[in-house]
């Protein structure tokens, strides 16, 4: 009987639904808006933090770092760091530091395409995105092949049908498009096929005021009014060790004036472009973010930065990058404790090494979820779909991650306790030896107690089988593919792609806009 019950809610809970996994159910979460339900973990003592916060400041202070934009040397000079022009190292005062720190929004709106989209980025709440930045694309059916349009704009798509991921990104180069043009067709995808927070390359001036004139046109935005408020973002990288490059620094200004989210983040890997110790490393990548947002606060007090931490480790056999290893987990916790310090919004970086979507890529890519879950990351990049370390992004690991993603957003839901949900009568009503299936307690939440999977596979060995034995990876091909054939861009979004199409026209009849390196 207990079987012939259990039955008998499956099948009534799958009423309405195509069956397969990661189709549609009864039951809406929210997951737009997420607030870290975890007390957040410490790695080192205070005193540690300090000695580490104190080191920074002498690394800038004493050492300094190459910043190769003159113009950007010339506005850190003007507030009083010490700047030597032959060599093109600045070496920035702490009172300057301090003064940045001060003036740095700790709480920053984000306007999306859909107001309800909207995020509020500071400590405390937790945003997801996926995989960015990769050249290369890869799927079960299709294999490993050099980023195009056309699987950008895909990419896309999935992100805007899942809420757990909560900006856009730049997830693949699309390389089928010259670059003079490369940001015209990443802006337009954005604006046409979602109505989340877009992401603008920072790759020079031209291109930057090419993709702010795009969102003002998208949104209907005067100049005043875009500059009034947060409306996209970009990320910096700076060159580690010590070292900002041109389109980097550019990108700090040209964000910072326009009142436009920079996420500021040196890429340090301990033992290659860091010391090789866990708080050697983040030494490092604290001087590198601090003289970055210092620039930003100098450009415009009170630019909206957040502060960016990816710190990780190498194979020392072959120098290759590795994460999701007990080193990155360590220096997302010590990141953490550094942001707080700043009282900053602050970015982290999950990701796998793992060169396909696999194992190693599940458990690589959740323990640096779970590292930035517990050290409380604001922004997570690269949370789904990221593989080889950056060198390729995957739709069907992309799926598999959403599945972790949603569950650690269940795990920021409220879990009633209140008399109703202790269930005393529910306990009364079954006798000894009975079952909970049919009770009125059972029956009356049924529809929406539990979360349902999107990919993973609940069914037992016998029906696996005979359902054709899938792995997960193999039922995210079907899902990615099912989402994308039944996908509809939102309809505010789909309708900026006249306006936006005859600026690229012109943008493009006048030679587009190279990067700057």
């Amino acid at each position: 009987m207990i079987d012939d019950a259990a039955r008998d809610l499956r099948r009534e809970r799958r009423r309405g639904r195509t069956g397969e996994a990661g189709s549609e159910s009864s039951r809406r979460p929210d997951y737009r808006s997420l607030k870290n339900p975890f007390l957040p973990q410490p790695i080192f003592s205070a005193d540690q933090v300090a000695a580490i916060h104190d080191a920074a400041l002498r690394v800038l202070e004493e050492l300094g770092v190459k910043v190769l934009l003159p113009e950007a040397r010339t506005i850190l000079a003007r507030a009083g760091a010490l700047v030597d022009e032959d060599s093109q190292m600045v070496r920035i005062g702490r009172d300057i530091v301090a003064a940045a720190l001060v003036s740095a929004p700790k709480s920053i709106r984000a306007h999306a395409g859909d107001r309800a989209r909207d995020l509020t980025l500071e400590l405390g709440s937790m945003t997801f995105l996926a995989g960015s930045g990769a050249p290369n694309v890869t799927d079960l059916e299709r294999g490993r092949r050099p980023g195009t349009l056309a699987a950008f704009e895909d990419l896309i798509r999935l992100v805007q049908h899942f809420d757990v991921l909560h900006m856009l990104g730049p997830c693949i180069e699309p390389q089928d498009v010259d670059n003079r043009f490369r940001h015209y067709a990443v802006n337009r995808a954005q604006l046409t096929l979602s109505d989340k927070l877009p992401f603008v390359f920072a790759r020079g001036t031209p291109q930057v005021e090419d993709g702010f004139e795009m969102l003002r046109l998208a949104r209907g935005l005067s100049k005043a009014e875009f500059r009034s408020g947060a409306h996209c973002y970009t990320v910096i990288n700076t060159n580690s060790p010590r070292q900002l490059d041109i389109p980097m620094a550019q990108g700090i200004i040209d964000f910072a004036k326009a009142g436009q989210v920079s996420i500021i983040t040196p890429f340090c890997l301990a033992g290659a472009m860091a010391p090789i110790t866990v708080a050697g490393a983040l030494t490092l990548q604290h001087a590198e973010a601090l003289a970055g947002l210092t620039l930003a606060q100098n450009v415009r007090p009170g630019a909206p930065v957040v502060y960016g931490s990816f710190s990780s480790n190498v194979d020392m056999k072959s120098g290759a990058p590795a994460f999701g290893t007990p080193e990155h987990v360590k220096a997302t916790l010590g990141a953490g404790q550094l942001a707080r310090l700043t009282g900053l919004p602050w970015r982290s970086g999950g990701g796998s090494a793992a060169n396909i979507s696999d194992a190693q890529a599940a458990h690589e890519t959740q323990f640096a979820l779970w590292g930035s879950v517990l050290a409380g990351a604001t922004v997570c990049i690269h949370a789904a779909g990221w593989l080889e370390g950056g060198l390729s992004v995957s739709f069907e690991k992309l799926i598999t991650d959403i599945e972790a993603l949603q569950t650690v957003a269940e795990l920021c839901a409220a879990t009633p306790g209140d008399e109703d949900a202790i269930g005393f009568e529910a306990i009364a009503e079954v006798q000894p030896g009975g079952h909970f299936f049919s009770a009125g307690h059972t029956m009356a939440r049924y529809r929406t107690a539990f979360y349902e999977p999107l990919v993973a596979d609940w069914s037992n060995f016998g029906n696996w089988t005979q359902a054709g034995s899938r792995t997960a990876t193999e039922r995210a091909t079907g899902i990615w593919k099912r989402l994308l054939a039944d996908f509809r861009p939102p309809a505010s979004a789909a309708a900026t792609s006249g306006v936006l199409d005859e600026f690229i026209a012109r943008r493009t009849e006048e030679g587009g806009a190279a990067p700057v390196s």
